[in-house]
């Protein structure tokens, strides 16, 4: 995919997570959010977590008003690059001016027809105004000190009646749609449909987020979902993984209510509309935490066929089995595998450039090494989805190691082996066997 194709395209990433919730890095603020958008090249992003009250008086004492609904960090808050070893080309140094605007995921936990529900939402609001009425109401309800995404006991549709009756122009998409232990579809604590869950409101959700454990083709198999826009995100607890999903927009950044026409219209967008949804950047889904079923501690995992043959109970422990989106999918589907509706908006699979070094390197995780062959890259070309999908093959074997380059070529082609992700573990990546990387050191020897 060019993204030089039209200049008129921006990049946008609606779901992170600040500081102020478990398990994110204590660098998840606004400096460090805006010194990596840069980086990677992202446009827009949620802020995440403004129900905290204390990220949302940063948010209110750092940021100022851009377009409509949209905000940027104060001049005197941003980070210098230039005292950080980074390098970018001088066209690109004040190219990326990221705009915020304000969202926070708030989990539901309840009953509902005999049945525990856990159910994640992500609430979009269109100013400081309404987000802080929003969390008067809440905080009567629960205690949103407590972490950047609070957890409710109240109903799903309880709380998208709150929101409503707050803003008009609010929005509220089901996050992390299909995760096992916690979303709208997920086997244990989930729903068979939107309207099971949101009964009236269902009306007023048009959009989901899929998640990294599926992609649109898997969703395009429920007919259900053919009204429903598909929206992808980094769900990020750290600055370097902003973007590791995430939504091209093509049409000028000129606010929060052009972006969010865009979304309800989805696909069906006239020519007209200012914003539309032309990508989504996906996640390989076998590398999600639950893509297939099984137990991480027993290392078994099965794909939906295996997981029937085996009636649902791990062959090691003889306990049932995490049940993985791809069986849940399975079990919703009323389409075959590759169905889908007649208009859909089209996915490119992507990894990020930091994952794609280390399979190259052959290490398992993120060392000194591939961070400085990353700062290397982004120092030569400029933002990460720049040298992922727009880079011709002869200018990254120009620039950048032979394995590295070769890598980025088949992620880009989708000649990549996973040995997925199950029961909250993330799949493993290969791109090269033992014996193509022996060739590549080869190489170098004799270079």
């Amino acid at each position: 995919m060019d993204l030089k194709q039209s200049m008129a395209r921006f990049i946008v990433d609606f779901h992170i997570h600040s500081k102020y919730s478990q398990a994110t890095s204590k660098e998840m603020d606004l400096e460090n959010l805006d010194k990596w958008a840069r980086i990677k090249g992202v446009n827009i992003l949620g802020t995440g977590d403004f129900t905290h009250p204390a990220w949302f008086k940063e948010l209110r004492e750092k940021l100022e008003p851009a377009e409509p609904g949209l905000f940027r960090l104060k001049k005197k808050n941003k980070i210098k690059l230039s005292n950080n070893s980074w390098r970018l080309p001088d066209k690109q140094k004040d190219e990326i001016d990221l705009r915020y605007l304000l969202t926070s995921e708030v989990s539901c936990i309840y009953k509902k027809k005999n049945k525990t529900r856990k159910i994640p939402l992500l609430v979009f609001m269109p100013n400081f105004e309404a987000a802080q009425k929003l969390n008067a109401h809440l905080g009567w309800l629960g205690n949103l000190k407590a972490d950047g995404r609070p957890i409710l006991g109240l109903d799903a549709k309880e709380v998208a009646k709150i929101v409503f009756n707050v803003s008009p122009e609010a929005v509220i998409v089901p996050s992390h749609a299909w995760a096992s232990h916690f979303s709208i579809f997920s086997f244990d604590f989930g729903f068979n449909s939107l309207q099971e869950c949101f009964d009236e409101y269902s009306r007023n959700i048009f959009a989901i987020e899929t998640g990294l454990s599926s992609d649109p083709a898997m969703n395009w198999r429920l007919s259900q979902l053919d009204k429903i826009t598909l929206i992808s995100n980094s769900d990020s607890h750290n600055p370097h993984r902003i973007g590791r999903e995430a939504n091209i927009f093509e049409g000028k950044i000129e606010g929060y209510k052009p972006l969010m026409e865009a979304l309800r219209l989805g696909v069906h967008a006239p020519g007209s509309i200012r914003n539309r949804l032309v990508q989504t950047l996906e996640f390989f889904p076998e590398e999600g935490k639950y893509h297939y079923d099984g137990h991480r501690n027993c290392h078994v995992f099965f794909s939906p066929a295996e997981t029937k043959k085996h009636k649902g109970l791990c062959p090691v422990c003889k306990k049932k089995l995490t049940i993985g989106v791809a069986s849940r999918v399975e079990k919703l589907a009323d389409r075959p595998f590759g169905g889908q509706p007649t208009k859909t908006i089209p996915f490119v699979k992507t990894i990020p450039l930091e994952e794609i070094i280390a399979a190259s390197f052959g290490v398992a995780s993120i060392t000194k090494r591939v961070e400085n062959e990353y700062q290397e890259l982004i120092n030569k070309f400029g933002k990460e989805f720049k040298i992922l999908l727009e880079l011709s093959r002869e200018e990254l074997l120009r620039a950048a190691r032979p394995e590295v380059a070769e890598a980025i070529i088949r992620v880009r082609d989708g000649k990549v082996k996973f040995s997925p992700g199950h029961d909250g573990e993330y799949g493993k990546i290969q791109i090269y066997d033992e014996a193509e990387r022996d060739n590549f050191s080869k190489q170098k020897a004799l270079f």
